[in-house]
């Protein structure tokens, strides 16, 4: 199932809010970046062992996908970048976030394993200007 492996990538630190999704069959991207505050407050109540900062983050990732059509593991990556929203990302500048990423690399002692080119980060910025800029 495609939608599931949006849940899959996840690691393992988001596995009470992955089993809490799965367990209500929230595990469609569309649904997730359809998450209001208050249904993240909700689910928190319902499941104290979620995390407010977790779910966030789950619906941010699910709107990357969603609007830009950003990969999960990607917009993970811009989430650690301090990139948390469209209006965010539209703000940025592709030198900016070429930097960003850099530094989160280096801190990391790794390369991470998205090939994100500065073309890439201009067409998401494009995008995110296009999508704030209609609402």
């Amino acid at each position: 199932m495609g939608s599931k492996t949006f849940l899959n990538f996840l690691p393992t630190n988001f596995r009470h809010e992955k089993s809490f999704f799965i367990q209500k069959n929230l595990i469609d991207f569309e649904k997730l970046s359809n998450l209001s505050d208050l249904d993240i407050n909700k689910i928190q109540r319902q499941s104290p062992l979620c995390t407010l900062n977790n779910l966030k983050k789950i619906r941010a990732i699910a709107i990357f996908k969603k609007e830009l059509e950003i990969s999960p593991p990607e917009s993970y990556l811009l989430l650690h970048c301090g990139i948390g929203s469209i209006k965010s990302l539209s703000l940025s500048t592709p030198y900016e976030l070429e930097r960003k990423i850099g530094r989160l690399e280096r801190s990391l002692g790794v390369k991470t394993e998205t090939d994100i080119t500065f073309s890439l980060l201009k067409k998401w910025i494009k995008r995110a200007n296009q999508i704030h800029n209609s609402i």
